[in-house]
């Protein structure tokens, strides 16, 4: 029985790639001399920090995150900003935590996309992921179809096609 599962993930040395050239483009940009910008990521904690002396250069790295990523083919919707908070003096510190994965939540709102789609597959949540089989490949891949189409603020891959 022809079946694919859905996933959110990203390729963590990408984002390192992507995060390692934004350090090196505040290092070589003029309005960046002499101030204590920087942009680290966690690994383990699957997040980024970035640190500025204010709002402007903090909006800057941001946008700069942002270019290096869809350059770097990352989904945007990977990123969840948090707000920005003071740091030490007067610095700004702002936190992104990074998504992978499908919690149970977007789970059954995916689940649910499915059911009203009144095709003949069935879904079921596995862990993090879904897995979605039918008897026509043609019926799996109008799920495909009609997920890419459907306004969800994560990013979903379509893997493990099997027939």
């Amino acid at each position: 029985m022809p079946s694919f599962d859905i996933v959110s993930k990203y390729d963590m040395q990408e984002l390192d790639n992507a995060v390692n050239i934004v350090v090196r483009d505040i290092g070589n940009r003029y309005d960046f001399r002499g101030s204590k910008t920087s942009i680290s990521l966690d690994k383990s904690e699957c997040r980024i920090v970035i640190l500025a002396d204010n709002t402007m250069q903090l909006a800057a790295v941001v946008d700069m995150l942002k270019s290096r990523a869809i350059s770097r083919k990352i989904s945007l919707k990977v990123f969840d900003f948090q707000d920005e908070e003071s740091a030490a003096g007067t610095s700004i510190r702002q936190k992104i935590i990074l998504r992978q994965g499908i919690d149970q939540e977007k789970g059954k709102k995916i689940n649910k996309l499915i059911k009203e789609k009144k095709l003949k597959v069935q879904s079921q949540i596995q862990g993090d992921q879904l897995r979605v089989t039918g008897k026509k490949i043609d019926d799996l891949q109008s799920v495909i179809s009609m997920l890419k189409s459907a306004d969800l603020d994560i990013d979903l891959q379509y893997v493990n096609m099997k027939s």
